[in-house]
């Protein structure tokens, strides 16, 4: 073998430089590069064949290598997150969520509730519409005297003409103008009475006395009797069982100075007439 081995290399000395790498690669892949290796002499043919022969190993070697690294997993690039969207604007979040655009629902009033106020009874027989006027104003905490509020009222001997005065003069001195007066053409319905207890609510969980025109008779829970044929001013003050009874701060009596009625026998007891609230 080794004899056969070395006439092919002689014989591949006298081939061109091209001739003798190809062949040089046929037999390297006939009889293995250890077998070439180990036969290869010091002619020129023999180094050139050894030269071809490390040049195909060099070859085969990179070609080795580069599949070595192909075959290799490739690691894949680091994933980066999307850069978060912007915190939406409160018009977008009001428009994706209906109840962001609804107006917060008011606290239920209380179902009853009296003022802290001062009573005083009228300083004259005619003064009812003062007296009462100053009364209410007193659950606000204002104070006023009933010579000036007669002034302001236009009250007389005659009395206090209507509760259009009372509510005038109470606007001018609660700030914002809180008060609206309520009248009665006749006996009042069922809806006119309604009003009148959300009306007292209103007022009096407001921190405001109620001013009511009454004319005629009425009885109190208690089974008081009160009768004003001509007419007369009382400042409402409280209310219990969410409005459907009044507390009354009456300045005609100061041995009688409060007492309890239904929201209904205070509307019947305004019939012709009516309230600042």
């Amino acid at each position: 073998m080794k004899h056969t081995l070395k006439r092919q290399l002689r014989r591949l000395a006298t081939q061109r430089p091209y001739q003798i790498a190809g062949a040089a690669a046929a037999l390297v892949l006939a009889s293995g590069a250890g077998v070439l290796a180990s036969g290869i002499d010091d002619t020129p043919g023999g180094q050139q064949a050894s030269a071809a022969v490390a040049e195909l190993r060099s070859d085969t070697t990179v070609a080795s290598r580069s599949q070595d690294r192909s075959a290799e997993p490739t690691t894949a690039a680091p994933e980066t997150s999307a850069p978060s969207s912007p915190s939406a604007s409160p018009a977008a979040k009001k428009a994706a969520d209906p109840d962001l655009t609804r107006k917060p629902t008011p606290p239920k009033p209380p179902k009853s509730k009296v003022l802290d106020y001062d009573y005083q009874a009228q300083t004259t027989y005619y003064y009812c519409g003062p007296a009462a006027t100053r009364n209410a104003l007193s659950a606000s905490g204002i104070e006023r005297n009933q010579d000036d509020l007669a002034a302001q009222l236009g009250t007389t001997e005659m009395g206090t003409n209507s509760a259009q005065d009372t509510t005038r003069v109470l606007n001018a001195v609660v700030k914002g103008s809180p008060y609206k007066t309520r009248m009665f053409d006749g006996a009042p319905s069922p809806a006119q009475m309604d009003q009148l207890q959300a009306d007292v609510v209103k007022a009096i969980t407001g921190g405001r006395g109620v001013v009511a025109n009454i004319v005629g008779d009425a009885v109190d829970t208690d089974g008081g009797w009160h009768s004003f044929s001509g007419g007369h001013y009382i400042a409402v003050v409280g209310y219990r069982d969410e409005g459907r009874t009044v507390k009354i701060a009456d300045s005609a009596n100061p041995a009688v100075p409060s007492y309890w009625i239904s929201t209904i026998d205070l509307a019947n007891w305004m019939a012709t007439r009516g309230y600042s609230a």
